[in-house]
């Protein structure tokens, strides 16, 4: 049996990260615990100070299939380049609608058998790639 995994990204605004990863992975922001309509709700029942509710956001496949994504806010910006990216088996004509998200596409690469792919940025500079065909 396989382990499951969490992939946690640090960023500056969790709640703006989670929301473009949803959208570029057909994910939707994890609902509040039972018993909560809103995160909002969920914060004021709990006394999260204002300033801190932004500290966490999380994305889940509505499928259950996938694994989470879970984004924590770090005081510090990226310095570097990622050690580890993903890769979006979404087809190159994504890259359009990711580009519209907040991505920025960086460059293209057509290695014929070996295939084709975008390296992208996501709206905080995190790089992963699109992989498609042409």
């Amino acid at each position: 049996m396989a382990t499951e995994i969490q992939v946690t990204m640090d960023a500056a605004d969790p709640a703006r990260l989670a929301a473009f990863w949803a959208e570029a992975l057909g994910y939707v922001v994890q609902p509040p615990p039972a018993g909560f309509e809103t995160w909002e709700a969920f914060a004021e029942a709990n006394n999260i100070p204002r300033e801190r509710r932004n500290d966490y956001s999380a994305i889940i496949d509505p499928d259950g299939s996938g694994p989470r994504f879970f984004f924590q806010r770090v005081p510090e910006g990226k310095t570097a380049k990622n050690r580890v990216h993903l890769d979006v088996n979404a087809g190159l004509e994504a890259v359009d609608r990711l580009v519209a998200l907040g991505a920025t596409k960086v460059e293209e690469f057509d290695q014929g058998a070996m295939g084709h792919w975008v390296v992208m940025l996501d709206p905080e500079g995190n790089e992963f790639c699109v992989q498609g065909k042409h």
